[in-house]
């Protein structure tokens, strides 16, 4: 595989902003833990400070696995772009659309995302660990304290 097939994986697809909670926090949780030791340091402390130690480890633990089963058994290595850049891309897009599917949609379909990502004989367990770790998103959203600026309209989104 040739450098730039590997590129179109980071090719920009849209803003990380126009992801829904669940979507760009899995966007970002992945990008802080391929960062680094630091990084997964402060993803820990999210986890736990949302969600306890033990549901914060668990949260952590299937992150950790999911993505460790992405790199032996991937395609191809998933690109990202950096921890500060707004832009989305094509891998990134995937990635918050099977986690936002493993948790919330038909398991079908995240299954044949999963398939898009490893070898079909991986994408079961793949999809078990993203659902695992799309819910414990789903109850951070739900248990971060509400700002002011919460009851906002959603901007309109164009899509395409």
């Amino acid at each position: 595989m040739s450098a730039e097939e590997k590129a179109r994986g980071a090719a920009p697809v849209g803003r990380v902003a126009d992801l829904d909670a669940v979507e760009a926090a899995a966007v970002i949780y992945f990008r802080l833990w391929c960062d680094g030791a630091p990084s997964r340091g402060q993803v820990k402390d999210d986890f736990c400070a949302l969600l306890g130690p033990a549901h914060g480890q668990n949260a952590l633990t299937a992150l950790g696995d999911m993505l460790e089963l992405c790199a032996r058994h991937g395609r191809r290595p998933l690109m990202r772009h950096g921890l500060t850049c707004t832009c989305l891309g094509a891998d990134e897009a995937c990635f918050a659309n099977f986690i936002a599917s493993a948790a919330c949609g038909p398991r079908e379909d995240a299954l044949m995302m999963a398939m898009l990502i490893v070898r079909p004989d991986v994408a079961p367990l793949l999809t078990a660990m993203a659902a695992q770790f799309g819910l414990a998103l789903k109850r951070m959203q739900l248990s971060a304290p509400h700002e002011m600026g919460a009851h906002a309209p959603e901007p309109e989104r164009v899509l395409h």
